[in-house]
């Protein structure tokens, strides 16, 4: 039963846990996954400020707060489920005497049991249907914004909000990393993200390609950036790009957290799809312009619209075989078509040039070049510094 102490306007604060010298956070998943706990984490350092807070995430997580300033002590990896080294793991955790175990990882299925096989003294987390108990639980519903679920369950062990959003602090080997980047390049940079994990919640391409044509053709310099992975994706969209001059578009593939966080200390304004760089980009302080499908924005959407602006797409049923995208309990479908695409062109250019400096948008047209007149037409988009 959850003690209460007082209240926060995310629900209930209950007493602090005494004597905790050893607190493990668990949040597996994606960039944004971590970003969206990073508030909670805070309130835990402050409400904890002699303890040592571990979380247990992923190697991107570890990548991105590796020598950076912030709540997080370290970062073990999550090795894959039921594996020897899952086992390792959680015997390295019940030698080191955790205190307090914190789930910000789902509604606990999976993650509840593998926190208490941590042996922390106390446990706190949500708790959807059928999954275990911990010492304090707050019930899981999906559609809830998942920054205010972490702090919910964080107030369950005593921790008080102190910030609303995500924060990250840019080092020296960023701004170096910028630099290196971007140079000495004047005028507006706008950084554009094309992907996301779900290929649904990917804008199409053609819309992309124009955007990227707006903004070279206002005087910015545009940077496209996603994973190997992303390849294809970003080839198809800068073949389609056409209608300026493309020697002021740049991409950056595979780039370290390193370099992501630099390009991102020298853009005006990011362009992309509810992903983990749109989050990282809000948390450096960028103005950004993020493309959602309602469902994802109800999840982890940005709260306020003074530096982030929302387009948002209502799509509830899949255009192809009609299938429900707003139950939760309901089956995925096998189709991957855009479920953003209702947003347009017009909608998006219109957000960025608010952004960009009155300087920066003028109405003539560059000489035109082909992006492959820029890289060659052997030339791979893997290449970062192009």
């Amino acid at each position: 039963m959850t003690t209460v102490s007082g209240d926060s306007m995310f629900g209930p604060i209950a007493r602090p846990f005494p004597d905790v010298e050893r607190i493990v956070v668990l949040r597996g998943g994606g960039l944004g996954d971590l970003l969206l706990a990073l508030p909670a984490i805070e309130a835990l350092a402050a409400t904890y400020p002699s303890a040592r807070i571990t979380l247990l995430g992923s190697a991107l997580h570890a990548a991105l707060l590796r020598s950076r300033p912030g709540p997080v002590h370290d970062v073990r990896v999550l090795p894959p489920q039921d594996s020897p080294a899952e086992g390792a793991l959680l015997y390295e955790m019940a030698r080191e005497r955790v205190d307090l175990g914190v789930q910000l990882h789902g509604g606990g299925a999976w993650s509840n049991r593998f926190l208490r096989r941590t042996g922390a003294r106390w446990t706190v987390g949500s708790r959807a249907d059928g999954a275990i108990e911990l010492t304090r639980t707050t019930p899981f519903r999906y559609y809830q914004h998942e920054m205010i679920r972490a702090l919910e369950v964080v107030g369950l062990a005593g921790a008080a909000p102190v910030t609303l959003e995500p924060r990250i602090t840019v080092t020296p080997d960023d701004e170096a990393a910028a630099e290196r980047l971007v140079g000495q390049a004047t005028g507006s940079v706008v950084t554009v993200h094309p992907s996301a994990t779900d290929p649904r919640r990917r804008w199409p391409v053609r819309k992309f390609a124009e955007v990227i044509e707006h903004c070279v053709r206002g005087g910015a310099t545009v940077h496209v950036i996603g994973t190997h992975d992303d390849r294809p994706l970003l080839r198809e969209i800068l073949d389609r790009v056409g209608g300026c001059d493309t020697r002021h578009v740049h991409c950056l593939v595979d780039a370290d957290m390193t370099e992501l966080c630099g390009l991102l200390t020298r853009t005006t304004v990011f362009v992309g799809n509810d992903s983990g760089p749109r989050h990282l980009a809000k948390a450096i302080g960028v103005p950004t312009i993020g493309i959602f499908w309602i469902g994802n924005l109800v999840n982890a959407g940005p709260l306020n619209r003074a530096n982030d602006r929302v387009l948002t797409a209502w799509t509830t049923r899949c255009r192809l075989c009609g299938a429900t995208l707003t139950d939760e309990g309901a089956p995925r479908c096998e189709h991957d078509n855009s479920i953003v695409a209702s947003v347009t062109v017009e909608e998006v250019c219109r957000e960025i040039d608010e952004f960009l400096a009155p300087a920066d948008v003028v109405t003539a047209l560059r000489p035109q070049r082909r992006w492959h007149d820029v890289v060659g037409l052997d030339a791979t988009v893997g290449d970062r510094r192009r």
